[in-house]
């Protein structure tokens, strides 16, 4: 069930501009154990909500890696989304109307202040995981980077530090099919639809590979028209328009093109080195909107990292789809930090009865 935060103060953006109050929309799962030291945060992508058992099946849910019998799960709807927090679908008071097409630029930054407010309301300190794949890794390290005592570990996937000049040139694309509608932003309640469907065409073309449209596209016999890869186009901007506003995926985008974690702290390379959580970095080989060596500056630059790299047929979307194999590195992932914990902890009882210490080869924890 989705919850919502009322947040009745002014909430100043980094562009200068200022939102005279919050609605942050949110869902939890579990229940905060009494040290409240099992708190998982997630953060979503581009177009999907604060649903994560929804999204992320077999990743997040009952029995899954990330289990909400054991951990307090949050994810909180990213500013400028149509999924419930503050966005272009809100009251602008100036106006008395819906701010529309006059929503102020959000940037990474922005939604990762936003984040940290929502916890401080929620009674949130520590974060156990901070977690979030694509948009929403990009928002975990501008986070990571901004309040690092706060986090205890870090997983991103198919992400960057920066947005690239490739990926702003797809945004930019989308944002040319969308400008192209000339109902965009208008009060039909089909506004901005067909601009929106072929936005996500485009977007559809970096989200996958080759081999995922060769693969499930293809038609198996000779034909001269009504190509079934033409139709999955065609469905999936249809698809995408039940389900998300036209303006907010106009603005999300620029707000995606505005991510640098370097910007005002010397360099991407002293910005990730801000980040003191242990961090599990996941990359996808076929990923064309997000490459490889787009995660290899993360691990390099951040202190304590690991970097794996998984293999998928479904290019960046993988990060979606390939939930089992996610939930394989990070259980690894947890499972060795969880000990290496337990194993200060233990040094560090030692050391006070001077004992001498020694590491257990294969201890369970």
């Amino acid at each position: 069930m989705t919850r919502y935060l009322y947040i009745n103060h002014p909430f100043e953006l980094e562009s200068g501009s200022v939102l005279p109050s919050l609605t942050a929309a949110y869902h939890t799962f579990g229940t905060l154990n009494a040290a409240r030291d099992n708190v998982i945060w997630i953060c979503h992508a581009l177009t999907a909500n604060s649903d994560c058992e929804d999204w992320w099946p077999g990743l997040v849910g009952k029995g899954c890696t990330i289990d909400p019998g054991r951990y307090f799960i949050v994810c909180v709807n990213m500013l400028g989304s149509s999924y419930g927090s503050t966005s272009p679908l809100s009251h602008n008071p100036a106006t008395g109307k819906a701010y529309g097409l006059d929503f102020p630029l959000v940037t990474t930054k922005d939604n990762a202040r936003f984040f940290s407010l929502v916890a401080d309301y929620l009674g949130i300190g520590g974060i156990r995981l901070l977690m979030g794949g694509s948009m929403g890794g990009q928002h975990c390290l501008e986070w990571a980077c901004t309040e690092p005592a706060r986090f205890d570990l870090l997983c991103v996937l198919a992400t960057n530090a920066k947005h690239s000049a490739w990926g702003i040139a797809f945004n930019e694309s989308q944002r040319m099919a969308l400008r192209a509608d000339p109902t965009l932003g208008g009060p039909e309640p089909d506004a901005g639809k067909a601009g929106l469907e072929a936005a996500r065409a485009i977007a559809m073309l970096s989200y996958r590979h080759y081999r995922t449209y060769v693969g499930t596209q293809s038609d198996p016999e000779a034909k001269y028209d009504d190509y079934r890869a033409s139709s999955y186009q065609r469905y999936q901007g249809y698809k995408l328009w039940k389900r998300f506003d036209p303006v907010c995926y106009y603005g999300l985008s620029r707000g995606m093109d505005s991510h640098d974690v370097g910007r005002g702290r010397g360099g991407i390379g002293e910005a990730l080195k801000r980040i003191t959580a242990p961090a599990l970095v996941i990359s996808i080989d076929t990923d064309l909107l997000f490459p490889i060596e787009e995660q290899a500056i993360l691990s390099r630059y951040i202190p304590n990292s690991r970097l794996e790299v998984m293999h998928s047929d479904y290019g960046h979307d993988g990060f979606l789809t390939e939930a089992v194999k996610i939930g394989e590195f990070l259980a690894d992932f947890l499972n060795e930090e969880l000990r290496i914990d337990a194993t200060t902890k233990r040094a560090f009882t030692d050391a006070l009865t001077g004992r001498k210490f020694a590491v257990p080869g294969s201890e369970e924890v």
